[in-house]
């Protein structure tokens, strides 16, 4: 399973948005990746992240690269998993 593709939903662990889900629409090279939640959904804006602030999880949706937020909130619901992003995960706090 490859861990950081586009459709691969993520959580957050780093910045103002630690905790939040997010969904990756493109990779941009080997270190940042384009994610979106969609900001009506989850809060998280489309914008670049490090993978390294990213905890992949083992849902994915079918989304094609660079897809609009539109698109995503489509195959979340197709997926039933528009209920499950809106809600905040715990963040691991290390210190």
């Amino acid at each position: 399973m490859p861990a950081i593709e586009v459709g691969r939903i993520c959580v957050k662990i780093c910045g103002r948005e630690a905790g939040k889900k997010c969904v990756i629409v493109d990779v941009i090279d080997k270190n940042f990746v384009l994610v979106t939640g969609p900001k009506t959904v989850t809060g998280i804006k489309r914008r670049r992240a490090n993978i390294n602030h990213l905890e992949p999880l083992v849902e994915k949706i079918e989304i094609k690269r660079g897809a609009t937020d539109e698109d995503v909130i489509e195959a979340l619901k197709a997926k039933g998993l528009l209920e499950a992003m809106a809600q905040q995960v715990k963040p691991i706090l290390t210190a």
